[in-house]
């Protein structure tokens, strides 16, 4: 029955079905096939959106498009670059940097990409700084955009394992760090290599000012994370907080935002939500059918007999599911139907739900970057007019440098679970 449910997904998918239809469509094969009433398909799916943490999911995008449209990631990049710019190829640094603030505001790669790319792109192209080089760089740093927290992927997990958001949000400190350095140790050497220049030293006072500048931007994580953390709200207040933060700030503090503008955005984020949340009901659906027949127990049996028992090998395996998944797949669609095959092959090895968590969404994050499903590409691809082909050559080695800190984390869970364990 799991080689009928899941031939049938990936033929609907070869075919161009879309990803929520290819799902429902799939476990329709298994309700059939079990004589169960289809009346019960548009319940199931009902239920799987009858959860109040996804409210944090519409908001949090939301906030990321206010965040790139709304002046206040432009002030948050003016100000790293008036701190660092003055190193040689201090601007790859000020990407990535910027990258992983903005990150703490966003919770969406695309948002991040888009947000520093739409910032700084034009400023490295000026500057002579090879614009494959550094849109590969961008579109890479934004798959960190999803890991620091907050992260609509993590959220979407949590639902579906009944794990602590919170929990999960402070998991995804460490390793979001560790890829962001690692990014920029790889951007040093590059600017060393090619002899990028430097830019201008800023005055104190010129720094002072970016900074006064960019206070507002500055505060939104302090606020968001800050309020999570410390128990004041809960991640989905947390969510719609950060976007009434951003809409004041847009409109009344750095009037970047109108009506109209803001229409647009509430429109185009509206759609993105609906697109995922169509996801998540026709994946409940999908998720009865594999528990109905017991696949995920199957194929947990069947991981845990080929690999002894091995945490290393289970781990190992689901480690090359998850990279050669994030390549095809859209990361929430990735997740949703991931998760709860995994979840019994880790339980059954004694492994922490919420270092699995943050490993399934690190895994999946890398594919935001990796041909030929790779949406931080396009976005890149979008701002500065190159085609695919020339950002994914030196893209490569920057996916390798993340890959190396995903293996890490996976097999050295207290990176994960240090912050949450304080």
């Amino acid at each position: 029955m799991g080689y009928l449910i899941f031939g049938a997904f990936f033929l609907f998918l070869i075919i161009g079905v879309p990803i929520g239809l290819s799902i429902g469509l799939a476990a329709m094969v298994a309700f059939l096939k079990a004589g169960i009433p289809l009346q019960l398909v548009p319940q199931t799916m009902f239920e799987g959106n009858n959860s109040f943490s996804l409210v944090a999911v519409p908001f949090f995008i939301l906030a990321g498009d206010l965040l790139a449209h709304g002046g206040i990631s432009e002030r948050i990049v003016a100000f790293a670059e008036a701190g660092l710019g003055r190193i040689r190829g201090g601007l790859s640094i000020v990407s990535v940097l910027a990258s992983m603030f903005i990150a703490a505001i966003s919770g969406s790669g695309a948002a991040t990409t888009a947000a520093v790319g739409a910032s700084l792109l034009p400023e490295l192209k000026e500057r002579k700084y090879d614009v494959d080089f550094s849109a590969a760089l961008i579109a890479s740093a934004g798959t960190i955009g999803v890991v620091i927290p907050p992260s609509v992927p993590m959220v979407l997990y949590a639902v579906i394992a009944g794990e602590s958001v919170a929990k999960l949000f402070l998991g995804g400190f460490i390793p979001g760090i560790l890829m962001g350095l690692g990014l920029i140790f790889w951007a040093m050497y590059i600017a060393k290599k090619r002899q990028y220049p430097a830019g201008r030293k800023y005055t104190p006072k010129e720094v002072l000012r970016k900074f006064v500048s960019a206070i507002w931007g500055l505060m939104a994580p302090v606020l968001i994370l800050g309020g999570i953390f410390s128990g004041i709200f809960t991640p989905s207040e947390a969510a719609g907080i950060a976007v009434i933060y951003t809409v004041l700030v847009a409109v009344f503090v750095y009037k970047a935002l109108d009506f109209k503008k803001f229409y647009k955005l509430v429109v185009g984020s509206g759609v993105t939500s609906a697109l995922i949340m169509f996801i998540i009901a026709t994946s409940k659906v999908f998720g009865w059918g594999l528990a109905f027949y017991q696949i995920p127990q199957s194929i947990a049996g069947a991981m845990l007999g080929v690999t002894h028992n091995s945490t290393f090998l289970v781990y190992f395996i689901i480690d090359i599911i998850i990279l050669i998944a994030g390549m095809f797949m859209e990361t929430a669609s990735a997740l949703i139907i991931l998760t709860p095959i995994f979840l019994p092959a880790i339980a059954g090895v004694g492994g922490n739900l919420v270092h699995f968590g943050v490993v399934l969404t690190v895994g999946l994050a890398i594919g935001m970057a990796t041909p030929p499903v790779a949406i931080d590409i396009y976005v890149a691809s979008a701002i500065t007019g190159l085609p695919m082909g020339k950002i994914t050559k030196p893209i490569i080695p920057m996916v390798l440098i993340l890959t190396v800190v995903f293996l890490i984390i996976t097999f050295v869970p207290q990176l994960v679970l240090f912050i949450p364990g304080l």
